[in-house]
């Protein structure tokens, strides 16, 4: 009885592989493993190591391929080609948002980041005009940029030379420039509000890019059911509301309708404007889920991609030693540096653009959707099938990077020295969903990365190696390994 019962199991099986493969492998889309029922390919992504899968698979299928995430169909781009195809070529197609399950039972489709359609619409074009009118690209954010460099330096000067971690300093001083911009005011370091928010925020962060976020994303259907640390996303992030909605509070009590002082009051004007519209998209619950997208997204990636920067400046001396000498050229020693010196600075441009594209901060980008029906490359794509952009493929396409593995800055130097751009580095995404906040990210980079080197000379007790510094392709996020430095000062 037992064996018969065990064969009519292996048969049912069998029966149900053998549909499955047949079904999918008739309508014509992109290659990929074969998918079981159930679990659809996850025996081909190991656990925690989402991203080195997925390059993987992209030596072995080439520059388009499927995954199935349970039975969600995932058609993954690999790439500087098949990417600009996609995603500038036809952002309109490619251009909405896929599914982030770890985020959606909180986020709701609210916000920018995870909405589609007229929502995103709206909210991104109000977001991009009312940032620039904040000053993003000008003077303006310029100057409060350069004070939290200023501030930044000073917290590393009073370390005395003693070797220390950097990851709290960096996340405070960027977070500081998001707040200037968000609520009108910096906090001091020690505040105690500030400390809390920051360590809501980047646990947030630190659950998505998670082995168990991980899997939630893959397998939602069966991870709600599954206990676990996935679990607390929405009770972490409910905590960040809070702190956004304390500060919209304090905005709406002192709010000057004719002279808004930052994006929060900018947003409480226009939903005063609006709200006689039965359908507007200007409430609180798309201002608390805006301004969450924008500090999530805006504090933990730059400074991650600077101490990045800073970790591999510590493998290669004679890297920082060529920096410390443009700098010494172009700035000197009396001033601050400003954006306007970039112009003159090819080397160090060069260096931060390598940083860029070897530290590969965003691998995986956020998920896409296709809006229609679409042949691509050959294959068909059926209309709401997710699209995964691998970043980090152009960023390692061999096609584009000779030595892709190698971090070398002259890769972005012409034969005259000076710095060339290259397409083919896309930290912030490209095409319609490219991040509203590149041109402050920039320019935070910039800043920072200069005047801590005009002060300073990085050592470190221990060496690294390139294992050390390579990024480790696994989640949502290549944070570099855990480091102490020393912040000497230099005179000029």
């Amino acid at each position: 009885m037992d064996i018969t019962l065990t064969g009519i199991l292996i048969l049912i099986c069998i029966i149900i592989y053998s549909s499955w493969d047949t079904f999918y492998r008739k309508r014509n889309l992109p290659p990929g493993p074969t998918p079981l029922p159930l679990v659809g390919t996850l025996l081909h992504i190991r656990r925690g190591e989402l991203v080195n899968s997925l390059m993987k698979l992209w030596s072995q299928y080439g520059a388009v391929y499927t995954l199935y995430f349970g039975s969600r169909r995932v058609v993954v781009i690999c790439g500087y080609n098949a990417m600009k195809e996609a995603l500038i070529d036809q952002g309109e197609v490619f251009g909405a948002r896929g599914h982030m399950p770890i985020m959606e039972k909180y986020v709701q489709g609210y916000g920018i980041n995870l909405s589609n359609g007229e929502r995103w619409r709206l909210l991104r074009t109000f977001a991009v005009k009312t940032l620039k009118s904040f000053g993003f690209g000008k003077k303006s954010i310029e100057s409060k940029i350069q004070t939290e460099a200023q501030c930044l330096v000073e917290e590393f000067r009073n370390s005395n030379g003693q070797p220390l971690a950097p990851n709290k300093n960096l996340i405070d001083a960027f977070s500081n420039v998001l707040c200037a911009v968000m609520f009108g005011d910096r906090f001091e370091y020690k505040d105690e509000r500030f400390i809390k928010f920051l360590q809501v925020a980047e646990q947030i962060l630190s659950l998505a890019s998670s082995k168990w976020g991980q899997l939630y994303s893959i397998l939602p259907t069966i991870m709600k059911y599954v206990p676990g640390p996935h679990h607390d996303i929405i009770r972490i992030s409910e905590k960040l509301r809070d702190f956004f909605l304390e500060r919209v509070n304090a905005s709406m009590e002192t709010l000057d309708p004719t002279s808004p002082r930052h994006f929060i009051d900018s947003f409480l004007i226009k939903m005063a404007e609006e709200k006689n519209n039965p359908d507007t998209e200007f409430h609180l619950k798309n201002l608390l889920m805006t301004s969450h997208n924008l500090f999530v997204a805006g504090m933990e990636t730059v400074s991650v991609t600077l101490r990045s920067g800073l970790l591999i400046l510590l493998k290669y001396p004679e890297i920082q030693a060529k920096i410390h000498r443009e700098i010494d050229q172009v700035i000197g020693g009396d001033r601050a540096p400003n954006y306007e010196d970039r112009v003159e600075m090819h080397y160090t441009q060069a260096v931060i653009q390598e940083i860029h594209r070897f530290s590969d901060v965003i691998p995986l980008n956020l998920p896409h959707m296709v809006t229609r029906d679409i042949q691509f490359r050959g294959y068909d794509i059926p209309k709401g099938t997710e699209i995964y952009p691998l970043l980090c493929t152009v960023h390692r396409d061999p096609k584009q990077f000779s030595s892709p593995w190698k971090f070398d800055p002259n890769r972005f130097l012409d034969e005259n020295g000076r710095f060339k751009k290259n397409e083919a580095v896309m930290p912030f995404s490209a095409g319609k969903r490219m991040c509203p906040g590149e041109v402050l990210a920039r320019m935070e980079l910039f800043i920072f990365f200069t005047t801590i080197l005009q002060n300073f000379k990085l050592t470190s007790m221990k060496e690294f190696t390139e294992t050390d510094i390579a990024p480790k392709m696994a989640g949502f996020l290549n944070a570099p390994i855990h480091y102490e430095l020393s912040f000497l000062p230099r005179k000029i």
